[in-house]
């Protein structure tokens, strides 16, 4: 009778620990689930917040005060939402810059180009859809010139259940944001530039993680430190925020491994620096294999066209390794190329490879069935007012894609599109240059200078196999142009300098592992082919990432008509109003 008594107790005693071990995984499945889809949901506010930089203190536009903004972590194929809180006073738009957003423009970001910007007070609610992106990509402000502060890294990492990345696991992942800093409010530069018709001032300084670094006044004790241990591997994952530069980086005495691009895994390409331009993601694996030291970590400037005005300066951060030693008197600084070094920067770009294996396939297009060629070209306008403006010969700076200078109009273009409504766009945006002539010619005549103006789009079919071919010229001043596709990734086929040969370069198109990107360099003077296939529904931006060329209009807008199989999807309820 004890024996089971005890027995009994015993019994309850298991049942007891069951269910409450039971409770207990219940309950942090309840709690990861939570977190899970907390995570899913981000606030953004954009607010003002006091910042110093170079021995001067202002308010700068943020993101939750933070400069650069918060880190979005997301994993391959994920959906997340972000409230942004207008709580500044301009307006503003937020775009994800890389994260394609399959048949759902309507979080895209560009003012008036998918949605009427936020107004002070307003909030918009963004639906971001994932889909096949993985790496490195951002998001930034695009109304104005807000994104000079308001943006920051998007982190895409590959499915929780998945294949994982194609190269060693690094110890470390490390974001570097490049950017630009003007002592002065970067709204009253842009303010200047418009009323003068001329070119906006220079940038005082560059930075990385929001930091000049000590070779400015007043910058170096904030001076961003990257701690390594010697024999570990760490990813950096560069982003180029800057406004108007595109920028080579290196790491004194380091060999950097590039591994990915603009969100999607690239063949493995060591080099001593790195071109980045401006919109532009690189993954990095810098490994920490020198002696035990304190290293530069450098970026400036490349330009072609020095009679364009640019920043001569250098930002800096310091790598220093763990231990006990003893420190080098100053920091070894990297031997960057030269601001005008052509060759080392193509050298770079078009080294780069599609990693292209049985995991990461590539699909490009052979059989074109929409062929685009578009000038690219700075241009002049007639200057309204009293007295002479401060472009050429008295006129007003502009830029233009195959001669047509964009127009913004006063409703988004992607609402006239899904409602019907007429008169917002016209859809003759030209599939070849209105104008032919020597693009690349030295002298070219001033008649070439001026450019229509008008708010033009190109209308895709669905499915359609599509070819640009973007020539450079030397209108007013010939200058690398950056320019990025929203919705889209593309192959970069091919480029080279002078003018595009139709029965000749083509014949040297790599068809087999090109680059895959968002935002591609096209030379000074020269050309640069891309091919895509439209099978993203929508209304989507294509324009120069230099955001002076953007306000003086280098940009056109592609229509991408619905399919069978993938329609553009309805909007939310809460889009901003005009």
């Amino acid at each position: 009778m004890v024996e089971d008594l005890f027995l009994i107790r015993r019994v309850r005693k298991m049942l007891f620990c069951k269910k409450t071990l039971v409770f207990k995984i219940l309950w942090v499945l309840l709690f990861a689930s939570v977190h899970c889809l907390a995570a899913t949901h981000y606030h953004f506010k954009v607010m003002e917040a006091p910042y110093t930089r170079l021995c001067s203190k202002k308010k700068i536009l943020t993101v939750n005060g933070q400069f650069p903004g918060p880190a979005l972590h997301v994993h391959h194929g994920d959906t997340i939402y972000v409230t942004v809180h207008n709580k500044g006073r301009y307006n503003i738009t937020i775009h994800w810059h890389g994260v394609k957003l399959t048949r759902y423009p309507w979080s895209d970001g560009p003012e008036y180009i998918t949605q009427c910007p936020i107004q002070p007070g307003g909030k918009f609610k963004q639906k971001v859809i994932f889909s096949s992106e993985e790496g490195t990509l951002w998001w930034h402000a695009h109304s104005d010139w807000s994104r000079a502060t308001v943006h920051g890294p998007i982190i895409v990492y590959p499915k929780i259940n998945g294949t994982g990345y194609p190269f060693p696991k690094p110890h470390v992942e490390v974001p570097i944001i490049l950017g630009e800093w003007w002592k002065r409010d970067v709204m009253d530069v842009l303010q200047e530039a418009v009323i003068t018709g001329g070119d906006p001032a220079d940038s005082d300084a560059f930075t990385i993680n929001g930091q000049p670094g000590d070779l400015y006044p007043c910058s170096k004790s904030e001076t961003i430190k990257i701690n390594v241990d010697q024999g570990n591997s760490y990813l950096l994952r560069l982003v180029n925020a800057a406004v108007n530069t595109i920028l080579f980086f290196s790491v004194a005495k380091h060999n950097l491994t590039v591994v990915g691009i603009d969100g999607s895994y690239a063949k493995p390409l060591t080099s001593g620096y790195i071109t980045i331009a401006t919109g532009q993601t690189i993954d990095a694996l810098l490994h920490a294999n020198q002696d035990p030291n304190h290293y530069y970590m450098a970026a400036r400037a490349f330009t072609s066209s020095p009679s364009v005005p640019f920043g001569n300066t250098t930002t800096t951060a310091i790598v220093q390794y763990n231990g006990n030693y003893t420190l080098s008197s100053s920091p070894s600084l990297p031997q960057l190329p030269y601001y005008d070094d052509t060759n080392a920067a193509y050298s770079f770009l078009s080294s780069l490879r599609s990693l292209a294996d049985e995991d990461h396939p590539i699909r490009v297009p052979l059989n074109i069935t929409t062929r685009v060629v578009s000038t690219l070209s700075v241009n002049a306008l007639p200057c309204h007012r009293n007295r002479s403006c401060e472009g050429p010969n008295g006129t007003i700076l502009a830029a233009s894609m195959n001669n047509i200078t964009f127009v913004n109009p006063s409703i988004d273009i992607l609402e006239a599109y899904y409602k019907h409504i007429h008169g917002v766009y016209g859809a003759d945006f030209p599939s070849f240059p209105p104008l032919v002539f020597n693009f690349t010619a030295e002298y070219l005549p001033l008649i070439l200078e001026v450019s229509k103006t008008g708010t033009e789009v190109k209308i895709l079919p669905f499915n359609s196999s599509v070819e640009i071919i973007f020539q450079g010229t030397n209108v007013v001043a010939g200058i690398d142009h950056p320019m990025h596709l929203h919705g889209y990734s593309f192959y970069i086929v091919g480029w080279g300098y002078g003018n595009f040969d139709k029965d000749k370069d083509p014949q040297n198109y790599n068809l087999i592992d090109p680059p895959f990107r968002n935002t591609v360099t096209v030379p000074r003077n020269g050309w640069t082919t891309i091919r895509f296939e439209a099978t993203n529904p929508g209304v989507w931006f294509m324009h120069c990432h230099f955001d002076r060329h953007l306000v003086w209009g280098m940009e056109t807008v592609f229509i991408v008509q619905d399919g069978t199989e993938a329609r553009l999807l309805p909007p939310p309820p809460d889009m901003p109003p005009c």
